[in-house]
């Protein structure tokens, strides 16, 4: 499948979708390269870009991770069913089409409230016809509704790969973004993981980190979602009872890269890690 069999965001938006506020979704769908995104976006996408030029290698490096994180799950660690929670905007090698190119009996479930992602819902289906995929319309924020639309399509009692790409530092108050991951992760067995990343002022010289932090507070001014970067400390929280797979949580670029004569790629301002339920 290819950008092409996607509907494009210059038609007519459906009455649900708010085409005057900068939605991160549709912003992060451009950085991608997609086509799924408004002229707001696309002013608030520059904004950024001008203020702080890493943010695309940081929505880049975070979509390469994905692929390298569920490649992993679903290759040496064994795991084939897959909740997606802020899956965002389909691009190229979205999580069902990893996974399922090395066990295509993979099920995945793609959770979202976004409504432009609702619009792309069939595309996010298609799906090897050995395994499953489906779609729910739900709020992080709300995980009992989550797992009870996931138990339609995975069997909870088997291994679970939870991702939480870039949505966790949505969620202002960091005692309750943990009680929304050990809620999800306490309804899956032993065997599951956690897969994560999440923004940062960390990491960086001294001047990437102001501007990584002048372009935050910029968007918070105008955006619908507000976004609240961590540190290191912090996002380990979301880890507590499991067991970090190695390399453990650090920048996005440097989880298992591929080998390199160069050496390591340069890291970006965003945490990631893989941990499991044991």
């Amino acid at each position: 499948m290819t950008d092409n069999d996607f509907p494009v965001a210059s038609q007519e938006p459906s009455p649900k979708i708010d085409v005057t506020v900068p939605h991160s979704a549709r912003v992060w769908n451009y950085f991608l390269g997609g086509k799924d995104h408004f002229p707001i976006d696309r002013e608030a996408g520059d904004q950024a870009r001008q203020v702080f030029p890493q943010i695309v290698d940081i929505a880049r490096a975070d979509r390469a991770f994905l692929g390298r994180a569920v490649g992993y799950l679903a290759g040496e660690a064994g795991v084939t069913q897959f909740l997606d929670v802020g899956t965002g905007l389909p691009t190229m090698d979205n999580t069902h089409e990893v996974a399922q190119r090395i066990a295509p009996e993979s099920r995945i479930v793609y959770v979202d409230n976004d409504p432009l992602v609702l619009v792309h819902a069939r595309a996010l289906l298609v799906g090897s016809p050995e395994g499953a995929t489906d779609y729910v319309e739900a709020d992080l924020r709300d995980p009992d509704k989550i797992l009870e639309a996931a138990a339609a399509t995975l069997d909870l009692t088997r291994p679970v790969a939870v991702m939480l790409l870039g949505i966790l530092h949505f969620i202002g108050d960091l005692d309750d973004a943990c009680r929304i991951v050990n809620r999800l992760m306490d309804a899956i067995p032993p065997g599951s993981h956690l897969v994560l990343t999440h923004a940062t002022l960390e990491i960086g010289d001294q001047s990437s980190i102001e501007a990584n932090a002048q372009m935050n507070e910029e968007w918070n001014e105008k955006a619908s979602t507000q976004i609240g970067p961590r540190n290191r400390e912090q996002i380990l929280r979301f880890f507590d009872g499991l067991e970090l797979v190695e390399p453990g949580l650090v920048s996005m670029t440097r989880w298992r890269p591929e080998d390199d004569p160069l050496g390591l790629p340069p890291e970006v301002a965003g945490y990631c890690g893989v941990g499991r339920k044991p």
